[in-house]
C-alpha cells in the first residue's frame, strides 16, 4: 500500500516528461501541431476523469473550482491588457498577418489547450514541487525555474520563449495565490492565441482544416 502513491506520482512525472518531449517531435519536427495538441488534450482529459472517478476531491485540489475564479481573473487582467495591447501594436506595424474570421474559432478553442497546459505546469509540476521545495527555495525561485523550463520547451522562437517565460511566471504566482486553473486557461488561450496568430503568424484553424482535407 505504501508504494501506490510513489507509483502514481512516477506515472504522472513520466507522462509530463513524455508530453513535453513529444512536443518537439510532433509540433516542431513533423509540424503536426494540431495533431499533437489534440492528442495531448485527449490524454490529459482522460487522466483527469480517471483520477476524479477515484477521488472527486482531487479536482478542487488541482484548481478546477469556482472558488477564487473572479479574484484570479482580476489578478491576471493587467497581464491580459498589457500583452493584448502589445500584440495589437505589433500586428499593426510589424506583422504580415491581418485580422480575419479565422481568429475567432482559435480564441474559442485554444483556451481548452490553455487549461491543459496550465494543469500540467502549474497544477502538477508547480503544485507538487512547492511542498518538496519548502525550506530549500522560495516560491519565487521555484517559479523562475519552472517558467524557464517551460519557456525552453518553446525553443527556438525567441519572442515566443520570452513571452512564455513572463506569462508562466505571472500564472504560477496567480495559481499559488488563488489555486484556480480556469482563469489561467482562459488568459492562456486568448492571449496566446493572439500571440501565435499575429506575432508567430501561425493560423491554427487553417492547420486544423488541412488535416481534415487531407484525411
Amino acid at each position: 500500500m505504501q508504494q501506490y502513491p510513489y507509483k502514481k506520482n512516477r506515472f504522472v512525472i513520466l507522462a509530463v516528461l513524455i508530453t513535453g518531449l513529444l512536443k518537439f517531435l510532433f509540433a516542431e519536427w513533423l509540424e503536426l501541431r494540431v495533431f499533437y495538441i489534440t492528442a495531448a488534450c485527449l490524454f490529459w482529459i482522460i487522466f483527469i476523469f480517471a483520477r476524479y472517478k477515484k477521488n472527486p476531491l482531487v479536482l478542487k485540489r488541482w484548481g478546477f473550482q469556482k472558488h477564487n475564479f473572479g479574484k484570479s481573473l482580476l489578478y491576471l487582467l493587467p497581464f491580459g491588457l498589457i500583452f493584448g495591447a502589445g500584440i495589437i501594436i505589433y500586428a499593426l506595424f510589424f506583422s504580415e498577418a491581418r485580422f480575419n474570421w479565422q481568429i475567432l474559432p482559435i480564441l474559442a478553442l485554444y483556451p481548452l489547450w490553455g487549461v491543459i497546459q496550465q494543469f500540467i505546469v502549474a497544477g502538477l509540476v508547480a503544485g507538487n514541487l512547492k511542498p518538496l521545495a519548502s525550506g530549500k527555495m522560495t516560491d519565487t525561485q521555484l517559479n523562475l525555474m519552472i517558467s524557464f523550463v517551460f519557456a525552453m520547451l518553446h525553443y527556438p522562437g525567441i519572442l515566443l520563449m520570452v513571452y512564455v517565460f513572463v506569462m508562466e511566471f505571472v500564472f504560477i504566482k496567480a495559481y499559488f495565490k488563488y489555486n484556480n486553473l480556469w482563469s489561467l486557461g482562459l488568459y492562456h488561450g486568448w492571449v496566446s492565441g493572439l500571440f501565435l496568430f499575429f506575432v508567430v503568424e501561425r493560423d491554427l484553424w487553417s492547420e486544423l482544416l488541412q488535416i481534415f482535407q487531407s484525411a
